[in-house]
């Protein structure tokens, strides 16, 4: 009798944990539709972009197990692409978004072909020294707008008819595309690809010796990363109406991975709460100068220390700490 019962508690324990999820994810985006209701929409599209970002981050670094310090070439390239097709090509908002990401795309095959080849310090310090020569490019190039930028770049209308130029507007387009861009990152996660990206982050060895192809699976996952960025990138520029070399240089790289760390590497939900901290304090602390450095360094420090996990990565070993208690009781 008990070798009957116990099967059939399993189905019913996975059924609830997907219903808590399904109705997590409902009340999540009720709040985000309601939100620019109660808080500034540019924050919070800000948020959103960079969260986007660390999460296309974090498939590469929490999935895969590779370091990249070079991710703000993938970034402020697609935002240098966005602004000078909307700017000077004319191009609408979508048509300027697809153009930056295939740009990402291209770059993140480019540069991933070459450091692939390497693992771990030597594979981090590769992407930097790529991120590097394009900063200097984007620094040089005529079209980039050198230390000015490309400023002001238009809000033209979405699809030739839906006018963004309305903050809130634009705040449910960065919405939509903040929430593609996450459902793909959690698709691929939990697909067979994902799988295996996670066994190579375990043991590449290993995973070599099954009949995976690690090097293949290690650069499709850094293309879809380098995508995403892009997107994220493009969609800030529409945002903020600016392309910088800020974008483009190591401290966004560095911010990146202060974010995923934060919030917690290898979690879903890790890089947007890594997020939305870190813009905050750059927000909210703004008036203390370079003291918000200072501070987050110090956070840093206490995330590394006291939640090695990150945020949400100890807020869900203690939820299995629980549940495992309950289940021995």
């Amino acid at each position: 009798m008990s070798s009957a019962t116990h099967p059939a508690a399993a189905p019913a324990t996975s059924g609830a944990g997907s219903n808590a999820m399904i109705l997590f994810a409902v009340a999540a985006v009720a709040v985000l539709l309601v939100a620019p209701f109660g808080v500034y929409p540019v924050f919070l599209m800000k948020v959103m972009c960079f969260a986007l970002f660390a999460c296309a981050f974090n498939l590469l670094l929490g999935y895969t197990g590779l370091l990249s310090f070079g991710h703000a070439m993938f970034f402020g390239g697609s935002a240098y692409i966005c602004a000078h097709t909307t700017k000077v090509l004319g191009f609408t908002p979508e048509l300027a978004l697809l153009a930056g990401v295939a740009f990402s795309a291209v770059l993140g095959l480019l540069a991933g072909l070459l450091a692939i080849r390497r693992q771990g310090i030597y594979f981090a310090m590769v992407t930097l020294a790529l991120a590097q020569m394009f900063f200097f490019f984007c620094l040089q190039a005529k079209f980039t707008g050198g230390e000015d930028g490309l400023q002001a770049v238009p809000r033209r209308p979405l699809f030739g008819v839906i006018d963004i130029s309305q903050d809130i507007h634009l705040y449910y387009f960065v919405l939509a595309i903040f929430l593609f861009g996450f459902f793909v990152i959690y698709r691929t996660i939990h697909s067979p690809f994902g799988q295996v990206l996670k066994a190579i982050r375990e043991n590449e060895p290993r995973a070599i010796s099954l009949g995976y192809r690690a090097n293949q699976y290690k650069l499709l996952a850094f293309v879809l990363s380098a995508a995403l960025a892009g997107l994220a990138g493009s969609t800030k520029v529409l945002v903020f109406q600016l392309a910088s070399l800020t974008d483009v240089a190591w401290q966004m790289s560095g911010e990146v991975v202060l974010m995923t760390l934060v919030g917690g590497m290898g979690t879903v939900l890790g890089p947007v709460v890594g997020a939305a901290v870190i813009v905050t304090m750059q927000n909210y602390l703004a008036g203390l100068g370079e003291w918000v450095l200072v501070i987050q360094g110090v956070i840093f420090v206490l995330a590394v220390s006291l939640f090695r996990r990150g945020f949400v990565g100890e807020v869900i070993a203690v939820w299995q700490q629980m549940k495992a208690r309950r289940a021995n009781s």
